[in-house]
């Protein structure tokens, strides 16, 4: 499928560069042109996608040249980058998106933990945009926005209709200025709208702090994404453990959105022995799967260990917890994951796009599927209204008993 794409993407981009496509747009548009003839569209190598008729395709495009009466706003790179992104549309998957150059720009910018906005992640489940996350430190948090909540509204424009690019186009912008969201939360009696100042968002990787118990001090752990910086940070983290009197791990993945794959793989290396299955990607279809596996070093894997999730908790955060639970029999505290467990592509296109293609799903160790479904927490205990005014944890709370009662 992705030949097929690539060389469609090349016919397009390579016809509107060059006046002839006016002429023969025409005849395409008067049936007086098989478009196969013109285009070579038919190609025993593309197999079923050689049956599609594109006539159709350039049929619509004569029609809006030779009649739009608005003629000086067609632009014909925009229709092509509209016709990618309603054909990648058409598939019906949230996480396979074409990106203009200017998308595929601010996409980069994310995966390396700097942007402006209001610093939180978003996501669209069962048709609802929703909050995965709000990220540590940022204006979204501030605001008091809290993993679960759905967002109904930006800026008075409903979501109902949204793309999560779109959403996200409106809620991003430059530093200064404000973004309104009308946020329904289910212990709200009714909705509520708020407004948020956008800033520059440098999301941190992790932070580590000590815990006092009655067995001595258990290292807190917060990683807050899986970013390019969280390996070399983990690294440095890491040795401070070893280094200290620390007796126990706890490991926060609350509100972490995920990011890649490779450096979940990397964390689990430091927690689970050489070869140990991370995870395991689905191609379907009866395709051969690939395992991924821990690599080491193995230095952590003798800690007592707990890890908490929440909501918040998505992607290669939940395939690093399902990994530690499957092979260590690690307890799960808190809340269940988000369930974003299928495997993305990034694919560079002309000019700058590119295009995110999901190829895979993951399964856990032990074959659980992660998409939609989630990881269901072994001590399940919420974070009530009342304890966040209060600024409690009863999930940290909860983990630090656990720690206390291993031997």
């Amino acid at each position: 499928m992705l030949k097929f794409v690539r060389r469609i993407i090349f016919v397009f981009f390579s016809l509107f560069l060059v006046a002839v496509i006016f002429s023969i747009g025409f005849l395409v548009g008067q049936n007086s042109v098989s478009p196969e003839i013109v285009f070579g569209v038919k190609n025993p190598e593309l197999g079923q996608s050689s049956e599609v008729d594109f006539s159709l395709f350039w049929s619509a495009l004569a029609t809006l040249e030779g009649k739009f009466v608005n003629k000086e706003k067609i632009d014909f790179q925009k229709i092509v980058y509209g016709a990618i992104s309603g054909m990648v549309k058409s598939l019906g998957d949230p996480y396979t998106v074409f990106f203009p150059p200017e998308e595929a720009k601010r996409f980069n910018e994310d995966v390396k933990g700097s942007f402006e906005g209001v610093g939180m992640e978003i996501d669209v489940k069962k048709g609802q945009l929703i909050i995965v996350a709000p990220l540590e430190g940022t204006p979204a948090q501030k605001a008091g926005l809290k993993a679960g909540d759905k967002i109904l509204a930006i800026n008075s424009t409903s979501t109902a209709d949204l793309t999560l690019e779109e959403a996200v186009k409106l809620i991003r912008g430059p530093r200064g200025t404000a973004v309104t969201l009308t946020v329904q939360r289910e212990s709200w009696e009714k909705n509520q709208d708020i407004k948020i100042i956008r800033e520059t968002i440098q999301v941190p990787s992790l932070k580590l702090e000590l815990k006092k118990t009655k067995k001595g001090d258990t290292a807190y752990l917060k990683i807050y994404q899986f970013s390019e910086r969280t390996s070399f940070e983990f690294q440095k983290t890491a040795l401070d453990i070893l280094n200290g009197q620390v007796q126990g791990i706890i490991l926060d993945l609350r509100n972490n959105p995920g990011g890649y794959l490779e450096v979940a793989q990397d964390v689990a290396g430091w927690f689970l022995e050489r070869g140990q299955t991370v995870v395991v990607e689905d191609f379907g279809f009866g395709k051969d799967q690939n395992v991924y596996k821990a690599e080491g070093p193995a230095l952590l894997s003798a800690y007592p260990l707990v890890i908490l999730i929440n909501q918040g908790s998505a992607s290669a955060s939940e395939i690093l917890a399902g990994a530690l639970r499957d092979n260590r029999g690690i307890s799960l505290v808190g809340e269940k994951s988000f369930g974003k467990g299928s495997v993305q592509e990034l694919e560079n296109l002309t000019g700058g796009s590119s295009l995110k293609i999901t190829v895979a799903k993951w399964l856990t160790p032990k074959g659980k599927l992660i998409a939609d479904v989630g990881l269901e927490p072994d001590f399940k205990i919420e974070v009530t209204e009342k304890d966040f005014e209060a600024e409690k944890d009863p999930q940290l709370e909860k983990a630090l008993e656990i720690i206390e009662e291993i031997e």
